[in-house]
């Protein structure tokens, strides 16, 4: 290791292509009583991999390149800030690298910055995202980095799950090859606050059907006529939907009712 914690490049087994794909097989089914496991459906084995670490947390980043080490993967370059992650990612050209979001000098989201923008240097480089908590607005910042044409493997997870060695490895496999893996509790998060998010999320299900209608440019009789009610029915679904979209009170009923059609065709 060169004294500024950098280990130095070595020339890397070939990857078999043909091999990584060969390697994956059907999809498995959880095991029954831990809907939390990180459970990879396919298992993928890339061969020896290339990887960068950067954490500021030496226990951890030492542990990190014991675990790459033992399970035949070289370990390139181990570092503990962004700066020296972005520098390492161009220097090295890793098959994936496993970043701390949390680094010096604020500890708040150097890690995922850094991360952002190895990528955007090395377009398609492979993260693996670890976390000590979920941070659903990162996950979401790291994710948006998977489309368009930069794609490239994209991970998030929970530190704990570090300590289920065979699910890490999968899991940084998958990334390497491209996958996408999110930790569970980062899904059930990013599902929750999606849900709150939803500006209809506070509709019925009959609401959401007149909306629907409306969006259409049915009139209110139409609609009555659609779903075999009264027109008086209707107008009070109409006015529940303009109070529950939180429309202004003083805009004629025609403009709420553009404005509650475009909030549907956002959502």
């Amino acid at each position: 290791m060169t004294p500024g914690g950098q280990h130095p490049a070595a020339t890397p087994p070939a990857r078999d292509p043909d091999r990584m794909k060969a390697d994956q097989h059907p999809a498995a089914t959880p095991p029954d009583g831990d809907p939390d496991a990180l459970w990879v459906r396919d298992v993928i084995d890339t061969g020896p991999m290339r990887v960068v670490i950067a954490d500021d947390a030496v226990l951890l980043r030492e542990g990190l390149i014991r675990l790459l080490t033992e399970s035949g993967h070289e370990v390139v370059a181990a570092v503990g800030d962004g700066d020296a992650l972005v520098e390492a990612v161009v220097a090295h050209r890793p098959d994936v690298s496993v970043v701390d979001v949390r680094m010096p000098p604020s500890h708040t989201d150097e890690g995922l910055r850094a991360a952002v923008e190895a990528r955007r240097r090395v377009p398609r480089t492979p993260v693996l995202v670890l976390s000590q908590y979920v941070e659903v607005s990162y996950a979401d910042d790291l994710l948006a980095t998977a489309g368009g044409a930069g794609g490239g493997g994209i991970g998030y997870l929970l530190k704990d799950r570090v300590a289920a060695i065979d699910e890490f490895l999968d899991a940084l496999n998958r990334v390497a090859v491209g996958g996408t893996v999110l930790d569970p509790e980062v899904i059930g998060q990013l599902l929750v606050r999606r849900r709150r998010d939803d500006p209809l999320a506070a509709l019925t299900p009959r609401e959401r059907e007149v909306l629907a209608l409306m969006a259409e440019g049915r009139s209110n009789t139409a609609i009555a006529r659609t779903l075999v009610v009264s027109d008086g029915a209707v107008e009070k679904h109409v006015r529940n939907i303009f109070t529950k979209l939180d429309l202004p009170a003083d805009a004629t009923t025609h403009h709420r009712r553009v404005l509650a059609v475009l909030t549907h065709l956002r959502a």
